[in-house]
C-alpha cells in the first residue's frame, strides 16, 4: 500500500530531479516515482 507524503526542497534540486527525469527516458514515471527510487537507493546503502 502507498502513502501520501508531502516534503520541502529547495528550487535548485527539484530543478535537478526534473532533469533527471527528463533524461531517464521513461525510467522514471514521474517525481514520485523518482523520489521513491531515489529513498529505496538510499536505504538499500545504509543498511
Amino acid at each position: 500500500m502507498k502513502h501520501k507524503l508531502s516534503i520541502s526542497m529547495d528550487e535548485e534540486t527539484i530543478l535537478a530531479l526534473f532533469d533527471k527525469i527528463r533524461q531517464s527516458k521513461g525510467d522514471l514515471r514521474n517525481k514520485s516515482h523518482a523520489i521513491e527510487m531515489a529513498v529505496k537507493k538510499f536505504v538499500e546503502g545504509n543498511q
